[in-house]
Protein backbone atom coordinates (compact mmCIF):
# COMPACT_ATOMS: atom_id res chain seq x y z
CA UNK A 1 0.00 0.00 0.00
CA UNK A 2 1.43 3.04 -0.95
CA UNK A 3 1.48 6.89 1.05
CA UNK A 4 -0.33 10.26 0.01
CA UNK A 5 1.06 12.83 -1.98
CA UNK A 6 0.55 16.25 -1.56
CA UNK A 7 1.64 19.16 -3.99
CA UNK A 8 1.50 22.66 -3.56
CA UNK A 9 2.03 25.86 -5.32
CA UNK A 10 1.11 29.49 -4.48
CA UNK A 11 -0.23 31.93 -7.39
CA UNK A 12 -1.02 35.24 -7.55
CA UNK A 13 -2.40 35.34 -3.76
CA UNK A 14 -4.26 32.05 -4.29
CA UNK A 15 -2.90 28.52 -3.13
CA UNK A 16 -3.30 25.75 -5.37
CA UNK A 17 -2.64 22.34 -3.36
CA UNK A 18 -3.38 18.75 -5.19
CA UNK A 19 -3.86 15.50 -2.57
CA UNK A 20 -3.23 11.86 -4.23
CA UNK A 21 -4.77 9.17 -1.82
CA UNK A 22 -3.05 6.30 -1.04
CA UNK A 23 -2.30 3.54 -3.67
CA UNK A 24 -2.72 3.83 -7.46
CA UNK A 25 -6.24 3.86 -7.31
CA UNK A 26 -6.97 6.55 -4.39
CA UNK A 27 -8.65 9.57 -4.64
CA UNK A 28 -7.63 12.99 -5.73
CA UNK A 29 -8.83 16.03 -4.62
CA UNK A 30 -8.38 19.99 -6.16
CA UNK A 31 -8.32 22.66 -3.53
CA UNK A 32 -8.05 26.30 -4.28
CA UNK A 33 -7.49 28.38 -1.04
CA UNK A 34 -8.29 25.62 1.02
CA UNK A 35 -11.46 24.51 -0.49
CA UNK A 36 -12.24 21.69 -2.58
CA UNK A 37 -13.04 22.51 -5.78
CA UNK A 38 -13.04 19.12 -8.03
CA UNK A 39 -12.49 15.50 -7.02
CA UNK A 40 -12.50 12.50 -8.50
CA UNK A 41 -12.76 9.43 -6.79
CA UNK A 42 -10.47 6.79 -8.24
CA UNK A 43 -7.56 7.07 -10.43
CA UNK A 44 -5.47 4.24 -12.21
CA UNK A 45 -1.86 4.19 -14.08
CA UNK A 46 -1.52 6.91 -16.58
CA UNK A 47 -2.89 10.92 -16.54
CA UNK A 48 -5.56 12.15 -14.91
CA UNK A 49 -7.09 15.81 -15.60
CA UNK A 50 -8.72 17.92 -13.15
CA UNK A 51 -10.25 21.93 -13.95
CA UNK A 52 -10.85 24.42 -11.93
CA UNK A 53 -10.67 28.79 -11.40
CA UNK A 54 -8.87 30.83 -9.44
CA UNK A 55 -11.41 33.12 -8.12
CA UNK A 56 -10.04 36.79 -9.28
CA UNK A 57 -11.78 39.34 -11.59
CA UNK A 58 -12.01 37.87 -14.07
CA UNK A 59 -11.79 34.16 -13.18
CA UNK A 60 -8.64 32.67 -14.30
CA UNK A 61 -9.29 29.19 -15.28
CA UNK A 62 -6.66 26.25 -15.14
CA UNK A 63 -6.06 22.21 -15.33
CA UNK A 64 -3.74 20.15 -13.15
CA UNK A 65 -2.44 17.12 -14.76
CA UNK A 66 -1.85 14.67 -12.26
CA UNK A 67 0.92 10.92 -14.13
CA UNK A 68 1.11 8.30 -12.12
CA UNK A 69 3.58 6.11 -13.89
CA UNK A 70 2.69 2.88 -15.60
CA UNK A 71 5.30 0.54 -15.33
CA UNK A 72 8.08 2.24 -13.18
CA UNK A 73 7.37 1.91 -9.40
CA UNK A 74 7.52 6.11 -8.79
CA UNK A 75 5.15 8.53 -7.37
CA UNK A 76 2.47 10.65 -8.99
CA UNK A 77 3.74 13.96 -10.65
CA UNK A 78 1.68 16.59 -10.87
CA UNK A 79 1.74 19.95 -13.36
CA UNK A 80 -0.41 23.15 -13.18
CA UNK A 81 -1.83 24.99 -16.20
CA UNK A 82 -2.80 28.65 -15.79
CA UNK A 83 -5.25 29.68 -19.18
CA UNK A 84 -3.02 27.95 -21.94
CA UNK A 85 -0.07 28.85 -20.47
CA UNK A 86 2.76 26.58 -20.12
CA UNK A 87 3.02 23.52 -18.03
CA UNK A 88 4.99 24.28 -14.35
CA UNK A 89 5.65 21.16 -12.41
CA UNK A 90 3.95 21.24 -8.17
CA UNK A 91 6.57 20.28 -6.22
CA UNK A 92 5.57 17.53 -3.94
CA UNK A 93 5.40 18.48 0.17
CA UNK A 94 6.13 16.85 2.85
CA UNK A 95 2.95 15.99 5.42
CA UNK A 96 3.55 14.70 9.11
Amino acid sequence: MGRSHHFHLDEGGHSITVNVGRGRDGEIELLVNGKVIAYQEKHGPGMTLLTGELPDEPVRPFRVRVREPHLVPTGPRCTLELAGGPEQPMPERPVS
